[in-house]
């Protein structure tokens, strides 16, 4: 079964300034529950069907990528679904096909992997930031849509998901970043120089995304303003392109244990002799 696209209230209960934040939390939260029974659903389509799922989260800094890709994978078995996140490529990296450590990542049968930003840094970061020279940034948006062609034909279903964020909202994150001790390392030295490229960022993807929207492996944008309403937005849409008829597992009825009927009595060694962590709270 599938999650059927629903009218978009008007205003939507998430942002409309006459819903009380209590209501709107609990309509996410209720929303959310909602979309976890039918992610459990996909899993266990994936693991009987054996099939590979590919789902690519692109955007600018602090538009809301990790949030909803935490959101999908906390009901997932971690074995089934797993997340990928490449730091900056090694010296040896840098002298591989382009492509290599990110194939190394794909999944085999009966495995979803959630890419928290791809191999299209090349045609963000890189090519703003001067990290990628001319040569190499136009030949990965020629190579691209073959390599992504390939994947599809393998067997691998590709999603590719554009978070767009206003300059506003994203200023905003990063001053409550900066702000908030626990979220300041989310604020890296490239995140404070993106800053100043708003419209470099903007050109670099608008360019990105004509080159690579292609059949099989189309860009689908979420509008990630407002952070709730993204997640489930796109969860939602993730779950609409991804036909599942597995039911969800059967209720497990656990009877009474039965006791040791042979052996002796079990005693536990004296507390004294293992090592506790201290129970300050």
């Amino acid at each position: 079964m599938t999650t059927k696209n629903r009218k978009r209230q008007s205003p939507s209960p998430l942002d409309d300034p006459e819903v009380s934040k209590k209501r709107r939390n609990r309509f996410y939260e209720a929303e959310l529950s909602r979309l976890n029974i039918e992610l459990i659903k996909l899993q266990e389509h994936v693991k009987r069907e054996g099939r590979r799922i590919v789902v690519l989260f692109e955007g600018r800094d602090a538009a809301g990528k990790g949030g909803v890709i935490k959101r999908i994978t906390e009901p997932l078995n971690p074995r089934v679904c797993r997340v990928v996140a490449l730091g900056t490529p090694t010296e040896r990296q840098k002298t591989q096909w382009y492509f290599q450590r990110y194939v190394a990542e794909l999944p085999a049968a009966g495995e979803i992997v959630l890419f928290d930003r791809s191999w299209y840094n090349r045609a963000g970061v890189e090519r703003v930031m001067g990290f990628c020279s001319d040569a190499e940034y136009w030949d990965f948006l020629r190579s691209v849509p073959d390599f992504e062609r390939m994947l599809v034909r393998s067997g691998i279903v590709l999603i590719k998901y554009w978070f767009s964020v206003s300059n506003e909202v994203q200023e905003s994150r990063f001053r409550d970043r900066a702000k908030d001790p626990t979220k300041r390392w989310k604020l890296s030295p490239m995140d404070l120089q993106s800053r100043d490229k708003w419209q470099a960022y903007s050109l670099a993807k608008d360019r990105m995304l004509s080159h690579t929207d292609i059949h099989g492996a189309r860009w689908h944008i979420v509008n990630s303003d407002n952070k709730k309403r993204a997640r489930l937005n796109c969860i939602s849409h993730l779950l609409s392109l991804l036909p599942h008829d597995e039911p969800v597992p059967d209720e497990i009825d656990l009877t009474p244990r039965a006791l040791e009927a042979r052996g002796p009595k079990y005693e536990r060694p004296p507390l004294s002799q293992q090592n506790y962590v201290p129970e300050i709270y």
